[in-house]
């Protein structure tokens, strides 16, 4: 029978490693996910606030929401912008929509996966619109 148990500790260092490792690289993806939708979400946020002024447009939304991820997660993430007034719980709001990869590896991953919407209710001036 084998009985010799020399260099034994370092094939377990080795496994628990490679796990340690593992675990430690899932952990910051799901960070790095988590980061960029919420940094997405703040963007849409901030574009609606900015499409809903009084004089200003939806484009102006839009400009502001790419500005905001293009600073905040570089150019790396290709989103895609959209901007529309619509009727939301009985108000009038602008909506600003962003779509843009599921970061999975790196910030890169599935197309259209990730999908966030900021509104904003319409401001008016005396009651116009």
């Amino acid at each position: 029978m084998w009985r010799d148990e020399s260099g034994s500790a370092i094939v377990e260092f080795l496994l628990v490693s490679v796990l340690l490792v593992a675990l430690t690289a899932g952990l910051l993806q799901l960070s790095l996910a988590l980061h960029v939708r919420n940094t997405l979400a703040d963007a849409a946020a901030e574009g609606a606030r900015q499409a809903s002024l009084v004089g200003a447009t939806q484009q102006d939304g839009v400009a502001l929401t790419r500005d905001l991820i293009r600073v905040a997660v570089g150019e790396a993430v290709e989103a895609e912008v959209g901007a529309r007034r619509e009727i939301w719980q009985g108000t009038p709001t602008v909506a600003v929509e962003v779509t843009a990869p599921l970061p999975l590896l790196g910030l890169f991953g599935p197309p259209h996966a990730l999908r966030v919407m900021g509104r904003a209710q319409l401001e008016s001036l005396g009651g116009r619109r």
